[in-house]
């Protein structure tokens, strides 16, 4: 991701420095196309962020940014001075006023409560200083969170006064998280649609660091090759956080597809195959993270025996009329079965063989037999780097695997 389009927060004086430094006002003018330094505001907390808006006089799109992966507006248009995008996958949308060379305005969320939007255009000017400390690598988070954890990873790269990475829990990560050194503490921030997080990262005397999270939440880290880290309980392997009642059943489910259709595990359609269960839902941002790879996973293995069948669990208003849901699968050309499985809090009671199930996203990996292989738990972004590579790997190779045995 570009670290020019960053906008950020100097916690010494309580304001908002955008694309690196504070940004003339620019003349109106009738196309919109440039990076953008944006921010919305939650619980009264700026939250910066690079955004991209393309006008060619005819359409219009906004673009979020989570590292690598693009989440781009499904329609948009710019007229009389308002800009309006819709993220349909997300069912959210953008209505901002366009005046002095910056937007202003909402970030709808469906049902929830809105975000205030502004941005302005983004800046190469330099602000971050030049001499810091390096933080560089994986460090480990003591915690107690309510799927049983007791560490979590946070992984950082950092080039000069340059960082970004993520923190990465069973179910996934934070997405990308991105800032630079500023007065004496990294400020690091993230917002891609979904998960606004302001980051506030300082190395301590002692080696450690002090996380602090959107002004509320302190946490502290330390490296993972540290003395004091050896003594801290490990992260939870996602291979191993949940589990099935009974591997020797075959795994089961009934519900019905977008059509009203029901639709089983019996189904001819995965009589000796290898069939991917992914545990989902359109409104989780860990399962949009995780829909590429499953898209390319199955466009490159179907014709070899491998089915995915997608369990949504989504809310009462998606589940009457899954607009998002629709959107959501054309983002990410998901080409597999997708079923509406019920609401997000039903998860046990409709997946009663699961045991420890409560990440979403979860995948259960079904040999042709149709008994469960494996189960893995959540999944991150890119911005966790080897962790991303190495469960993108464990995954495929896994499938690859059933797919060869008899």
């Amino acid at each position: 991701m570009r670290l020019d389009l960053f906008v950020r927060w100097i916690p010494s004086s309580v304001a908002l420095v955008v694309g690196m430094a504070a940004c003339a006002p620019i003349p109106d003018s009738p196309s919109l196309s440039r990076q953008w330094s944006a921010t919305v505001i939650v619980d009264d907390l700026e939250i910066p962020f690079p955004f991209e808006i393309a006008d060619d006089g005819e359409s219009v799109t906004g673009t979020f940014f989570n590292d690598e992966l693009k989440i781009t507006s499904t329609s948009g248009r710019f007229e009389n001075g308002t800009l309006s995008l819709a993220f349909d996958q997300y069912a959210a949308s953008i209505e901002a006023v366009y005046s002095n060379g910056r937007l202003e305005g909402q970030y709808a969320r469906g049902t929830r409560p809105p975000y205030t939007f502004l941005a302005r255009p983004a800046t190469p000017t330099e602000t971050a200083s030049a001499e810091a400390p390096s933080i560089a690598g994986v460090w480990i988070i003591p915690t107690e969170s309510s799927k049983g954890e007791k560490a979590w990873r946070f992984i950082v790269q950092q080039t000069g006064a340059e960082v970004s990475g993520a923190i990465l829990r069973v179910d996934g990560d934070t997405g990308s998280l991105t800032g630079s050194y500023i007065d004496g503490i990294f400020v690091m921030s993230h917002f891609s649609g979904a998960r606004p997080l302001l980051l506030e990262v300082t190395l301590e005397d002692d080696g450690s660091l002090r996380l602090l999270q959107n002004r509320q939440r302190e946490l502290v880290a330390f490296r993972s090759d540290s003395a004091a880290a050896a003594e801290l309980a490990e992260p939870t392997d996602p291979s191993r956080h949940t589990s099935v009642v009974d591997p020797g059943e075959p795994f089961r489910f009934s519900f019905p597809n977008l059509e009203g259709q029901i639709v089983t595990n019996e189904d001819p359609l995965f009589a000796g195959k290898v069939v991917v269960v992914n545990i989902t839902g359109s409104w989780c941002p860990n399962c949009h993270d995780e829909a590429p790879f499953l898209s390319n996973l199955y466009n490159t293995h179907r014709h070899q025996g491998l089915e995915i069948v997608a369990l949504s669990f989504e809310e009462q208003d998606q589940l009457a009329n899954p607009t998002r849901l629709r959107a959501f699968i054309e983002k990410y050309d998901l080409d597999y079965t997708f079923l509406l499985a019920g609401l997000p809090d039903e998860l046990n009671e409709k997946v009663p063989q699961g045991v420890n199930l409560n990440a979403f996203p979860t995948t259960f990996i079904l040999g042709r037999d149709g008994r469960v292989r494996a189960v893995h738990a959540g999944f991150p972004s890119p911005a966790s780097g080897s962790f991303y590579i190495a469960a993108r790997d464990e995954v495929t190779s896994l499938i690859e695997a059933l797919l060869a045995e008899a």
